[in-house]
C-alpha cells in the first residue's frame, strides 16, 4: 500500500512566496487508522526520490509516477512552491538562483536552492523517522525542474542517481552566454535522460538558447556535451512518439506552455515508469536484477 503525507519547508525569499509545500508517497503498513487516515510506513529505511516539477505545472501531475516509485521501494517527494519567475512573474517553479546559472559563477554553488532545504525537512517528520535514508537519495526532474538537477546534484554528496525527462543543459542567452552553449551537468553520479521525439516545447524554446544553427537538440547534446563518460552507466531514452508532457498526467491546458507541445503519438508512462525504477533501483539500492533488466532493455543510448 502506498500513502502520502503533506509537509512544508522554508526555501528562502520574501514572505509569502518562501514556503514549499511538499507531499511525501512512502510504502506503508495496512493497518492504518481510521479516525485520522494516518498510515504508518512499513519497512525501510527506504532511499528517498527528490523530484523537481516543470515551471507552472503543479505536483499533482507527477504523482502517477510518484506511486510508482514509492512502488519500487523508495520514499518519493515532489512539491509546489510559488515564487518568482522570469521578468518579475509569479507561479509555481522549483527556484532558480540565475546569479549561480551566469558565466562565471556557474558550478560554484546549486542552481536550485531549495534542494537542500526539502532534503532537511524530511528529517522532521515524526512519522518518517527510522524509515527514510537521507545517506542515499537521487534528484529526478521534468523540464525544468530537470534541468535544476543537472545543475545541482554534485554539491550534494548523498545524491546518488540523477533523472530528467524533456531537459538538458543548454543555457539562456539572456544569462549572458554565447548561443547555443551547453554548460557542463554538475553531477558525479549516474544520470537517466529521456525525452519524446515530439518535444514541441524545447523546440519552440530554441530563440531562447540561440540554438538556430545548432540543429541537434539540446538533450541529446547534454548527453553528448555535458557528461563525461562513466563506463555505460549514463543512459539516454528517445521515446519515439512522446512530446514533452508525456510525464505530466493530468496535462493542465489552462497553465505552462502546453499549447507549445506537438500531439503525442504514443503513450510513454509504463515504459517511463519502468525505466526510471529500473534505474533507480541499480544505483541506489544495488539491486543486481534491476541492473540486469536495465542492461537489456533496447534503444538506449549508453556513455
Amino acid at each position: 500500500m502506498i500513502r502520502s503525507l503533506w509537509w512544508a519547508a522554508k526555501t528562502g525569499g520574501d514572505p509569502p512566496f518562501d514556503t514549499a509545500h511538499l507531499k511525501v508517497y512512502y510504502p506503508a503498513a495496512p493497518d492504518g487508522d481510521r479516525l485520522t487516515g494516518v498510515f504508518r510506513p512499513e519497512g525501510g529505511p527506504y532511499p528517498v526520490v527528490l523530484f523537481l516539477s516543470g515551471v507552472n505545472v503543479g505536483q499533482d501531475a507527477y504523482r502517477w509516477l510518484a506511486t510508482e516509485i514509492a512502488t519500487a521501494g523508495f520514499v518519493c517527494v515532489t512539491f509546489d512552491r510559488v515564487g518568482e519567475l522570469f521578468g518579475g512573474e509569479y507561479g509555481l517553479t522549483p527556484g532558480v538562483d540565475l546569479d549561480a546559472a551566469r558565466p562565471g559563477s556557474y558550478g560554484s554553488r546549486p542552481t536550485c536552492p531549495a534542494i537542500p532545504e526539502i532534503l532537511s525537512a524530511l528529517a522532521e517528520i515524526d512519522l518518517l523517522k527510522g524509515a527514510i535514508d537521507l545517506e542515499r537519495v537521487a534528484l529526478g526532474g521534468h523540464s525544468a525542474g530537470g534541468s535544476l538537477v543537472l545543475q545541482s546534484a554534485r554539491h550534494f554528496p548523498e545524491v546518488q542517481a540523477v533523472f530528467a525527462y524533456g531537459a538538458h543543459t543548454m543555457v539562456a542567452t539572456m544569462l549572458g552566454w554565447p548561443a547555443g552553449t551547453v554548460v557542463p551537468a554538475q553531477v558525479d553520479c549516474p544520470v537517466l535522460l529521456s525525452v519524446g521525439s515530439r518535444d514541441g516545447v524545447i523546440m519552440g524554446s530554441s530563440d531562447r538558447y540561440g540554438q538556430e544553427e545548432h540543429p541537434a537538440d539540446p538533450v541529446t547534446r547534454t548527453f553528448d556535451e555535458a557528461l563525461t563518460d562513466r563506463d555505460g552507466s549514463h543512459l539516454l531514452a528517445v521515446i519515439e512518439g512522446a512530446n514533452h508532457f508525456g510525464i505530466a498526467d493530468p496535462v493542465d491546458p489552462t497553465a505552462a506552455r502546453a499549447f507549445l507541445d506537438l500531439p503525442a503519438e504514443a503513450e510513454p508512462r509504463p515504459a517511463l515508469a519502468r525505466l526510471i525504477t529500473l534505474f533507480l533501483r541499480t544505483h541506489l539500492c544495488g539491486d543486481d536484477h534491476a541492473r540486469s533488466e536495465l542492461d537489456g532493455l533496447p534503444g538506449l543510448h549508453r556513455r
